[in-house]
């Protein structure tokens, strides 16, 4: 089997290595689905080569919590608070899906990422209605191109029964979707449970629920800290008391979480998910950025909803380090203080959407940085147009300046997904047709009440 070369030259490499921010001027020689050599000037023949003058080279994006399902369904929760979410989505829309739903929204939703710079993505797919509805969900992530963990949810049949303090127990259609569609660890799409956690189901099912994630041997993520349900369940101090925190447990938001839950997570090695855009608006708190650098917690971003915020990660960035610069300067202004420097840099928001996001999903060892031995996951970022030129600083571009357009290059795995600024999925205009039609149909079988909402 022939060996294939790709040979990046010329960018500007912002990467972390072992820890350490690399900031110059380095060619990369990509060979087959790793990075072989990262240095100046490298000249091989028989060589496929990509022109990265006026280019920032980074680890792509990693995007840590998004339903991707609901992606054609943009702009229906944008005026909505968390509890107008769950009725409106998880209680009116989940319930209409069919299977062929899903896998047009995960399809949509992922090739959107892509097309915006993200390279990995935790799909927390809670519509699980159905096998068929999990199968189409699996095959739209492998059909796009994109690396992903499927997080395996629960139905999206009833809210009632599956998110108010519920009693029913995660299907034990987990044990044979792993064993149907996840085979092998070296796949570009791998498994993960997205269970409801303390804040959403009875503690005993929480429990149950872990140890199922144990038993099957995945990374377990829930949702936690969200808005008023934080201090009223108080379900880190809970699982805790259980003896159930430990580095498999991924958590979603935490921005209602008391400074003892920060340091019971950081210490059990949990990781956290924050969703900025969408914790602003819907009611969940501010953001938790700071509080999980304060305690060492690794954190990444992720996009959390379409339907009511943009779909790339370059927003996010800007929302969380705005934010917490915000929450620092209120705090100083507070005392009669002028802020002498900024709470958050840009290198600390940039390493959360990278090595760190890597963290967070468990696949450090193999992605999130650019490092010989790595997976060819490397994006391609023109400073060079209108909204980003003159650059003066590459992280400063890539944190608040980017957005999806800038995106010139997408490489997954040695993969070219996106070059010269189009993605190189074919039918993507016929996607958006057929996504359209059928949520449309869905719309007009809403319920009177949540109709009104969406007009």
């Amino acid at each position: 089997m022939s060996t294939r070369k790709i040979l990046i030259k010329g960018g500007t490499v912002l990467t972390f290595q072992k820890g350490s921010l690399v900031c110059e001027e380095l060619d990369i020689l990509v060979e087959n689905d790793k990075i072989s050599n990262i240095e100046k000037n490298i000249s091989i023949p028989d060589v496929e080569e990509i022109s990265a003058n006026g280019m920032i080279v980074s680890p792509g994006l990693i995007d840590t919590h998004r339903h991707l399902w609901e992606t054609a369904f943009k702009g229906t929760a944008s005026n909505w608070t968390l509890m107008e979410y769950l009725n409106g989505m998880l209680g009116d829309i989940a319930p209409k899906m069919g299977p062929l739903d899903v896998y047009l929204g995960n399809l949509l939703g992922a090739l959107e990422a892509i097309n915006s710079g993200i390279t990995t993505i935790f799909d927390w797919s809670h519509v699980m209605n159905s096998d068929e509805h999990a199968e189409a969900a699996i095959r739209a992530l492998r059909d796009s191109g994109i690396r992903a963990k499927f997080g395996y949810g629960t139905p999206g049949t009833s809210v009632w029964e599956w998110f108010y303090e519920s009693k029913n127990p995660h299907p034990q259609n987990a044990y044979d979707i792993k064993k149907k569609y996840f085979s092998s660890e070296n796949e570009l799409v791998t498994m993960a449970l997205a269970i409801r956690g303390p804040e959403y189901s009875d503690l005993e099912i929480a429990k149950q629920d872990i140890e199922m994630g144990r038993d099957l041997g995945l990374q377990i993520s829930m949702h936690i800290g969200g808005g008023v349900f934080g201090p009223k369940y108080k379900g880190v101090q809970k699982l805790d008391q259980l003896g159930l925190l430990g580095p498999d447990l991924n958590f979603a938001h935490g921005n209602t979480l008391s400074d003892a839950d920060f340091c019971l997570l950081a210490d059990h090695g949990c990781t956290l998910s924050i969703t900025p855009e969408v914790e602003l608006q819907m009611g969940l708190g501010l953001p938790a950025t700071g509080k999980a650098l304060k305690h060492n917690l690794t954190s990444g971003l992720g996009v959390d909803v379409v339907t009511a915020t943009s779909g790339n990660l370059f927003d996010q960035m800007k929302t969380a380090l705005q934010t917490e610069r915000a929450i620092q300067n209120e705090k100083n202004y507070k005392r009669g203080d002028m802020s002498q420097q900024v709470a958050l840099r840009d290198v600390d928001i940039f390493k959360m959407a990278t090595i760190d996001g890597a963290k967070t999903l468990g696949m450090d060892q193999y992605i999130g940085s650019l490092e010989v031995g790595k997976q060819a996951d490397i994006i391609l970022i023109d400073i060079q147009k209108l909204g980003t030129a003159p650059s003066f600083n590459p992280l400063s571009s890539m944190v608040l300046y980017a957005k999806e357009h800038d995106v010139d290059t997408v490489i997954i795995a040695g993969n070219i997904v996106k070059q010269g600024g189009k993605i190189t999925y074919q039918t993507t205009h016929e996607l958006i047709l057929e996504c359209q039609v059928n949520a449309t149909k869905i719309m007009g079988q809403l319920t009177s009440k949540t109709a009104v909402k969406n007009q």
